[in-house]
């Protein structure tokens, strides 16, 4: 028997529920293609129903009379803390029962909210429409993932998430482009309406297309209280590190999209027109190839039977460290921009891996429940408090008359990418060590 045979037969004893072979429930040919479609275009569209008031911001506060603080409320800290927190009840309900079920229901909910958004009056009206819109959304992601792991082959599973995945780059992009155009000729409330209506769309061709979901054996299915749960997983020293790794994550990614396009503009003279141009398409494409590269390395490391499934993202974001650091002292836009690109990679490379990871040391029924608890990590408190240490140490620097203040406070990106990366090593050697490797 080779190294390899070997290290597969301690995966299969050590985690049977990931990788325990019940052909019979997995979905093969055309239907693993209209799957994967279909849940691409679910995590799009989820996409652009977030972000179109970013576009669509400087319309809604003229029409509405709000202020910008207002507008940060609707669009920061309430709806990540909502976002959040709500993802975990609605994990829950997709590892015990039907995922088809929540996540169709989360996408008429956040479709219905994005509608009813292009109706509103005044403040308090939008903003519970916004809340709607973090309710419904909250649930995508988890119920996704447990459609997956029900439904794909565990040696495809790894793509399957990075194809998920894709759905947030390709959002970003045809929302801020749709959205901005749609916005300019016919209002934004036509836009809200109008994307609220495709997702409705959306909703009935998931349910036609997911089909049925197989229900978990009782011997498999999750029955303790979903916070004793959590926190039973949390004592995992492989999924504490991997926790701690999403935490850290949230402060290098938040800031860096929250602050690379200002930073390019006062640092380097570019025009908005122009960072749009280059850092979004930049930002697209390598969201693009980062989850898709992502997800098969990780179904490859998986197969291998090493256990180490965390070693590449912990690397590139160590690299990316570097050229984060160097692209905020660069003498010239354009190698600045460039030096960004390993950054944009890194976070979607980690994005399959780290749910991958996570689901692998969960075991089956607690998938969704995995991946809840990755996105509380990586989007309470890094997206809360980064962009505001940044701006913090901005405004100090600056005031004291030193240049690129802004550059000085973006090396909290660099730092939590170090810190990232350390975490995931970590995490990497536990997963191992708990299948009897080193």
């Amino acid at each position: 028997m080779t190294e390899a045979a070997a290290r597969s037969i301690d995966i299969q004893r050590n985690f049977p529920p990931i990788l325990e072979n019940r052909s019979n429930q997995y979905v093969r040919g055309w239907r693993v293609v209209a799957i994967f479609t279909t849940l691409l275009l679910i995590n799009a569209f989820s996409q652009i129903d977030r972000i179109l008031p970013f576009i669509l911001a400087e319309s809604i506060k003229a029409d509405l009379g709000l202020s910008d603080t207002q507008m940060g409320l609707l669009t920061g800290l309430a709806f990540a803390v909502c976002y959040s927190l709500l993802s975990l009840p609605l994990a829950r309900a997709s590892d015990r029962g039907s995922p088809r079920f929540v996540l169709v229901s989360c996408i008429l909910l956040w479709s219905a909210m994005t509608a009813l958004g292009g109706f509103a009056a005044s403040f308090l009206l939008l903003a519970l429409t916004r809340f709607g819109v973090a309710f419904g959304e909250a649930g995508a992601i988890p119920a996704g993932h447990a459609l997956i792991a029900r439904k794909i082959r565990p040696e495809r599973r790894g793509l399957a998430i990075g194809l998920f995945a894709m759905g947030i780059p390709l959002g970003t992009m045809v929302g801020f482009a749709a959205g901005g155009a749609i916005g300019d000729s016919l209002g934004w409330r036509t836009a809200m309406i109008g994307a609220g209506a495709i997702g409705g769309l959306i909703a009935l061709l998931a349910f036609v297309v997911l089909g049925s979901t197989p229900k978990l054996d009782r011997t498999t299915a999750n029955s303790e209280p979903f916070v004793g749960s959590s926190l039973r997983l949390l004592a995992s020293p492989a999924f504490r590190w991997l926790f701690i790794g999403a935490i850290f994550l949230g402060f290098a990614a938040a800031p860096f999209y929250a602050f690379s396009a200002p930073f390019l503009i006062r640092t380097h003279g570019f025009s908005a027109s122009e960072v749009g141009l280059a850092f979004g398409l930049l930002q697209g494409l390598m969201g693009i190839v980062g989850t898709l590269l992502g997800g098969r390395w990780f179904d490859r490391a998986l197969s291998s039977g090493s256990g180490r499934v965390l070693g590449p993202p912990a690397i590139l974001l160590l690299i990316a460290s570097a050229t984060t650091s160097a692209a905020l002292f660069a003498p010239a836009g354009w190698s600045s921009i460039a030096l960004l690109v390993p950054g944009m990679l890194s976070f979607s490379f980690m994005l399959p891996w780290a749910f991958g990871a996570a689901h692998l040391v969960a075991g089956e029924g607690k998938q969704a429940q995995a991946s809840s608890l990755v996105m509380i990590g990586s989007g309470l408190l890094g997206p809360a408090l980064g962009p505001l240490i940044v701006g913090m140490v901005s405004d100090a620097v600056t005031a004291a008359q030193e240049p690129n203040g802004l550059g000085v406070g973006l090396l909290v990106v660099p730092i939590a990418s170090v810190l990232t990366g350390i975490a995931l090593l970590i995490a990497n050697r536990r997963i191992a060590a708990s299948l009897g490797r080193r």
